[in-house]
């Protein structure tokens, strides 16, 4: 078992060279053959997922785990749109990203070009088989893709599907390489790899990072739960922080940028409580508060110390009303992951001290979280959303997958 996940890693590595001299229109075509293979095989896939799901449902995982897990035509149609959608962006490699000339003349261009060998190790939701590696072909960089146990039969068919549909159309084989296994071991092995392996990204729960981060020997980027936080500002228009907070809970709770921690200033408790109650009601969500908002409505659920560090999921949202904007921002900073936080406000001033002074990977004003995504930012679909403070922060679009390096023309220039 180990053995192969080497063989993965060299098979890869080998194939990078040929990947690279592809041009633009052979990956384009190459990942439009990748989208009509998820189509065509439809079937096969959810053969597949009912497999997972099965296991998942006996497994006792939650509904918005399986909400993760679940492929059905909808959502196999979309993989496959975001797939062409990703083969008609303009080519990065080789954009250059700045030019300009030195003082003894030598030309040069700071330029867009892959990074090499990228491997993803990631939990539940198979769209990032499927993402992760047409963004990763596009961009020139050949993959390993070690997903979670829990879609080990959708993630293994996905793969399958894109790498024989790539290399009938001229893709390097190896290009896309999948780690067949729920063997812990194989990614120990595959963490080891440097030389080998260029990026690890590692998406997922804490547990997973936190494993992932102390075995590598590779340089790990980090795509980390989304504790988010909606700080609603004593001038905030209470109809639009109702709109705001309910889409960034319900719309899709599942997802890590949907808000977990409301924070309510106090002084606009009795106006906002009341119809943001039987907004989130309406929706099914359930709501833990503190004593001060359950004053307001009596109704919610007793928060505990633990809700305001909870990632759920799911449903649930926590909500605890604050004394002003200093108190939020201060819990904010305590608890909150570094993905998404939002602030909604009338006051221009809070508005920009809240940019400011909250330094997540995406912070808002008067916008909900859930939009912390690829084709919100008008950047395509995403590989995911990278939570490091190393760059490239945020939605890992297309040109976020491409490293840069140095082009330089010269006419006989030394070092003196």
């Amino acid at each position: 078992m180990a053995a192969s996940v080497t063989e993965k890693a060299k098979e890869a590595r080998a194939a990078l060279p040929q990947l690279a001299a592809m041009d633009s229109e052979a990956r384009q075509a190459a990942l439009m053959a990748m989208a009509a293979a998820l189509e065509e095989n439809l079937g096969e896939i959810e053969e597949a997922n009912a497999k997972d799901m099965g296991a998942g449902k006996a497994k006792g995982l939650s509904g918005a785990m399986l909400d993760r897990l679940m492929l059905d035509r909808q959502r196999v149609a979309l993989m496959a749109s975001n797939l062409r959608d990703i083969a008609g962006m303009a080519d990065p490699v080789g954009e250059a990203i700045k030019s300009w000339t030195a003082p003894n003349g030598m030309k040069l261009s700071r330029v867009r070009s892959p990074i090499g060998v990228i491997a993803i190790i990631y939990e539940s939701r198979p769209n990032v088989t499927t993402e992760t590696a047409g963004l990763s072909i596009k961009a020139g960089n050949c993959i390993i893709l070690r997903g979670g146990s829990e879609a080990i039969h959708s993630n293994r068919v996905l793969a399958r599907l894109m790498a024989e549909a790539g290399a009938r159309s001229g893709m390097p084989v190896g290009a896309i390489q999948f780690v067949n296994t729920t063997d812990r071991a194989a990614v120990s092995e595959l963490l080891g790899l440097a030389g080998q392996i260029d990026l690890v990204i590692a998406r997922g729960s804490h547990r997973l990072i936190k494993a992932v981060t102390e075995q590598s020997k590779i340089p790990v980027m980090k795509h980390y739960r989304g504790l988010c936080h909606i700080y609603v500002e004593a001038s905030a228009d209470t109809d639009m922080a109702v709109k705001i907070i309910t889409n960034a809970k319900a719309n899709r709770p599942s997802t890590c940028n949907s808000v977990e921690t409301v924070l309510v200033d106090e002084a606009a408790a009795t106006t906002v409580l009341p119809p943001l109650a039987g907004s989130l009601a309406a929706a099914g969500v359930e709501v833990r508060a503190d004593e001060a908002a359950r004053a307001v409505v009596p109704g919610w659920k007793v928060a505990t110390e633990a809700d305001w560090d909870t990632e759920y999921l799911d449903l649930i949202l926590s909500l605890k009303l604050v004394s002003g904007f200093d108190e939020a921002v201060s819990h904010i900073r305590r608890y909150h992951s570094g993905l998404a936080d939002a602030i909604v406000t009338e006051d221009v001033q809070a508005g920009e001290r809240f940019l400011k002074l909250v330094d997540s990977a995406a912070t808002y004003w008067n916008a909900s979280t859930r939009l912390t995504d690829g084709l919100p930012f008008g950047i395509g679909p995403a590989s995911g959303i990278n939570t490091d403070r190393v760059y490239p922060r945020g939605p890992m679009g297309l040109e976020e997958m491409t490293g840069s390096r140095y082009v330089i023309r010269g006419s006989g220039q030394l070092r003196l």
